[in-house]
């Protein structure tokens, strides 16, 4: 009697790779990058199984010659607002142009996606989905906020879950202009009824911890509610200026702080204390000429970084993370090295993941060839479609 075997997915070797990022610093040279030349991948199914040099690849069912270009781990974009409707094109015109804006902001945003129907909704998370798979994002975050009533925010994260796995609750965006005069009956709603009607469909929950938004009592009375519904936390910490988001973040184990802008000594001791990534998003700064995070100050500090694109139709319409990858590097402060590192492994730490945003044996088959020899080219050629093909769990995408 034979005994029957179980089928192999069939295996599938990328080689003359010139330099892989791997993000496993016990590969290659050493480095964060873990970068090795004149390298090979090896896929079986949907994950990687194989790295090293192209002439010790093993025998695989299929090959593909990169020809000499560079391969890194697909982006981690770990924060991005894409449930809404709507334009606001007039808003950034006037901000570009000098002019004051006072046409509401996110609550125009917040009309118009309460307008909208589940249909197109979803075909525009859709869009901006394939917008960014083609720029190289294979995971990537998404968040509600632009519904601000329980059935408005409840099928927003039904619509993100159609996408992505990684879906948040933000009711705590702003207070909603139904509670506008009292914000702390809005509180109860966003940690009563929504929390309940949303918590089945999401991972995360945020909270705009800000100057005009919300305040440290009430951003942790949000949080703690999530955290106890079976959520875990995520800030919008320190913005617009001095506050107390980021040391709410850390003091509450939440997996990221999001902005960082503007931070002091004891922001940046608890940064490179505790376990929070500080994710850093400057496609906002670019959109709102606001003020840069100092990179520098944050690594010094020992904190993990993280980029994002912040994707959302007020303050960072930018699905790229090749731009943002660009701007980091000319105007945060970081190297082509440290970027990269952040948009990937970073993005990663953020999401707390460990099957992505590296190429080593175990790790979800992710990867991005660029029509470049070196991922540093992200930062020297910026504008520059570079992102040749894309893979994810193992299969071309792009």
């Amino acid at each position: 009697m034979t005994t029957p075997t179980t089928p192999t997915a069939p295996t599938t070797a990328i080689t003359h790779i010139a330099n892989l990022v791997t993000n496993n610093p016990s590969l290659g040279d050493g480095t964060p990058l873990g970068l090795i030349r004149d390298a090979a991948v090896v896929i079986e199914g949907d994950r990687v199984v194989w790295t090293g040099e192209s002439s010790k690849a093993p025998a695989t069912d299929n090959a593909f010659d990169a020809g000499g270009r560079a391969v890194i781990p697909g982006f981690v974009d770990s924060h991005s607002h894409l449930v809404f409707a709507g334009d606001r094109t007039a808003e950034f015109n006037a901000r570009m142009s000098g002019r004051p804006y006072s046409a509401g902001g996110i609550r125009t945003t917040v009309s118009a996606t309460r307008a909208a129907s589940d249909e197109e909704l979803s075909a525009n998370v859709a869009r901006y989905l394939a917008e960014a798979l083609q720029q190289g994002t294979t995971t990537l975050e998404t968040k509600s906020g632009y519904g601000l009533t329980v059935e408005d925010e409840a099928r927003s994260l039904r619509v993100a879950a159609r996408h992505t796995d990684e879906v948040t609750f933000l009711g705590a965006h702003i207070v909603s202009p139904d509670h506008e005069h009292d914000p702390a009956g809005y509180v109860d709603l966003v940690t009563g009824p929504m929390l309940a009607a949303c918590a089945p469909h999401a991972r995360w929950i945020d909270v705009f911890c800000e100057r005009g938004a919300f305040d440290e009592d009430q951003a942790r009375t949000i949080l703690t509610a999530g955290l106890a519904a079976g959520l875990q936390p995520r800030v919008h910490a320190n913005q617009l200026g001095h506050g107390p988001g980021v040391r709410l973040a850390v003091e509450l184990g939440a997996a990221s702080a999001d902005h960082c802008t503007y931070l002091d000594d004891a922001d940046l001791d608890a940064l490179g204390q505790g376990h929070t990534v500080a994710t850093l998003l400057p496609g906002a700064e670019f959109s709102t000429r606001a003020q840069w995070p100092d990179a520098r100050r944050i690594l010094g500090a020992g904190a993990t970084v993280a980029l994002s694109t912040d994707c959302n139709p007020g303050s960072s319409f930018t699905s790229s993370m090749p731009f943002c990858i660009a701007l980091a590097v000319r105007d945060m402060g970081m190297t082509p090295d440290e970027a990269v590192w952040s948009a990937t492994a970073g993005g990663a730490a953020a999401l707390r993941r460990t099957d992505i945003g590296r190429i080593t044996p175990g790790a979800r088959a992710d990867l991005v060839l660029l029509d470049a020899p070196s991922h540093v080219h992200l930062a020297y050629r910026p504008g520059v479609p570079l992102v040749r093909a894309v893979w994810r769990s193992g299969q071309r995408v792009v």
